[in-house]
């Protein structure tokens, strides 16, 4: 066991007058001295709680046990706040702020005389956020995720958060009211937690354990289960232990810990929203991963977990027949079996005991859910530097599709056409909604799962093929092409398609193209004129100035690589 001095002596191990300054006010919370002598590693909480992010309202309570744990293990923790991002409620999209929580997680963390940190996550972005400020600074560094929601209960069924999309569509065709909705609202939100269904919470969560930067069982044990406190107080055991093992974050984020986190989303049909997020986190630890491989370590894997919106169930359910480690044994012939993970165990330990209590919930390799899983990645005249799907969310039938091109300029120019009964689209036609990318809107919001057009859904029909620059939310579904690179506010050739345009997907062959001649491609392309972007001070501008294209993770391109942990200045 390392006997390096601690970090946090740097600060509290001062005599005179800077060790004054560093431990006085310190003490007026009513801790005695001996907590400052160097014994007891300083672990910060990084808690992202906030009642604007209901998915993480709980973590107050759920700090308390960490606390234990890290006080059972002679550690000393210290929490602090970081921004916290509500999914459901920050306009114009939660991930317009992703960068700038990370900074924040960054730089409190580097700042402050911790020696190690949990990250407490739970709503979307608060994980990838909290993670890549995290492994920018390279300390022993554990997650703690929330937890999934219980799922909710409607007029006698099972509902989650994917059921808004279709309760949506029952709305605008008349078939529930106003009354039913809200009946609806309170039905499905009945706990505390994220989305029930593999949303990107549970994805990210899931990530996290995948990586291996969390005690196990950690994506699915419900928010309102004791043992989701019970995992809290043993993290803080673990850290305590990482801190004296000086087993930091870069020693476990190796390139081959994020091949075995591609192939886990697979297996679960996680969110298209992983890539990004991915992405972001092995930039900022300097593994290099690019869109091939999503594709590649994907396509080994087929659905091996039943949960919505790619199967039937919910993260709850997956608990309860296994959860993780079940699904991931299912796979670990494909894993790397000997990639060190937080508890000191490798994933072939975590994962050599698990069971699968239920095979409605979890298949096998040779039985699997459905054949098709993971995130497929296209390439051709419309996405040159790439764009994605999710197979097992889609209609089979529409992976190979050419249809004509529905135009929609922008987010305002959808709403106001949509629903038009003079809009020419029938169902054979492809959706295109551009000026939704990471620059464009700004922010990349979660709305290219675009909502039919009422004269299609009068029809029957419930799916479509859908493309545009933006993101979907991980609770969502259908024949949806995303994060289309370059993006169309920049004169990314998803900027030059036309109405009646025809455009061919063809998922099998990872292709996407719009069937006109290179030289009326040509002629369009020197005819492009950006729109304007009202935005000229503050985050946003810096925003719009340094972000990087879905295909780099939409991350600032001054904060890839690790900075480090060492600050040389002292504050007095």
């Amino acid at each position: 066991m390392s006997k390096k001095k601690l970090r946090s002596q740097e600060w509290y191990g001062r005599t005179g007058k800077d060790g004054f300054i560093y431990r006085s006010w310190m003490k007026n919370q009513g801790l005695p001295h001996h907590l400052f002598e160097g014994e007891k590693p300083v672990i910060g909480i990084c808690n992202t709680w906030s009642e604007f992010t209901p998915c993480n309202a709980h973590f107050k309570e759920l700090a308390e046990s960490l606390k234990q744990g890290i006080w059972e293990a002679g550690g000393f923790p210290l929490e602090f706040p970081v921004m916290s991002l509500g999914e459901c409620s920050i306009k114009p999209t939660a991930m317009l702020f992703r960068n700038l929580a990370s900074m924040d997680v960054e730089e409190s963390i580097r700042a402050n005389p911790m020696d190690g940190v949990v990250l407490m996550c739970g709503c979307d972005k608060t994980t990838p956020s909290l993670v890549m400020g995290a492994a920018s600074v390279d300390l022993p560094t554990m997650v703690i995720s929330g937890g999934p929601m219980l799922v909710g209960r409607f007029k006698g069924r099972k509902i989650g958060t994917s059921d808004i999309w279709r309760l949506a569509e029952d709305f605008k065709m008349g078939r529930i009211s106003q009354e039913e909705m809200i009946e609806a609202e309170a039905a499905m939100s009945r706990s505390r937690g994220s989305c029930a269904p593999m949303g990107t919470a549970s994805t990210m969560a899931a990530m996290v354990e995948s990586l291996g930067l969390s005690l196990p069982d950690n994506a699915t044990i419900p928010a309102a289960d004791s043992r989701r406190k019970v995992l809290a107080h043993m993290t803080g055991i673990r850290i305590v232990e990482m801190v004296k093992e000086d087993m930091k974050m870069s020693k476990i984020l190796t390139r081959k810990a994020f091949e075995n986190s591609i192939m886990v989303n697979a297996a679960l049909g996680g969110s298209t929203n992983f890539i990004l997020h991915l992405t972001a986190i092995a930039k900022r630890i300097g593994v290099e991963i690019d869109l091939t491989d999503f594709d590649h370590f994907s396509a080994k894997i087929p659905l091996i977990a039943n949960v919505q919106p790619s199967g039937d169930y919910w993260v709850e359910d997956l608990f309860y027949a296994g959860g993780l480690p079940a699904v991931m044994r299912e796979i670990e012939s494909a894993l790397h079996r000997d990639e060190i993970t937080a508890n000191g165990k490798t994933i072939g330990e975590n994962i050599s005991k698990a069971e699968c209590y239920d095979r409605e919930l979890i298949g096998t390799m040779e039985k699997p859910i459905k054949p098709d899983s993971g995130i497929a990645v296209l390439k051709g005249n419309l996405c040159p530097n790439g764009a994605v799907i999710k197979p097992s969310a889609a209609t089979p039938s529409l992976l190979t599709h050419t249809g004509k091109a529905v135009v929609f300029e922008t987010i305002d120019d959808f709403k106001a056409k949509v629903d038009d009964p003079n809009l020419d689209v029938d169902e054979n036609s492809v959706l295109v909604l551009k000026n939704v990318g990471p620059k464009g809107y700004p922010g990349m919001p979660e709305v290219g799962n675009m909502t039919l057009p009422k004269k299609i859904l009068e029809k029957g029909i419930k799916d479509m093929v859908r493309i545009s620059d933006g993101r979907m939310s991980g609770t969502g579904f259908g024949t949806v092409v995303l994060h289309v690179s370059p993006e169309s506010a920049i004169g990314g050739p998803l900027a030059l398609v036309q109405d009646g345009d025809m455009i061919e997907l063809n998922v099998p062959n990872r292709t996407l193209n719009l069937l006109i001649s290179d030289e009326e491609f040509e002629k369009r392309k020197a005819a492009f004129k950006p729109l304007e972007l009202p935005y000229d001070r503050g985050y946003v501008n810096l925003f719009l100035d340094r972000v990087n294209q879905a295909h780099d993770g939409v991350d600032f391109d001054f904060l890839q690589g690790s900075s480090g942990s060492e600050v040389k200045r002292d504050s007095h």
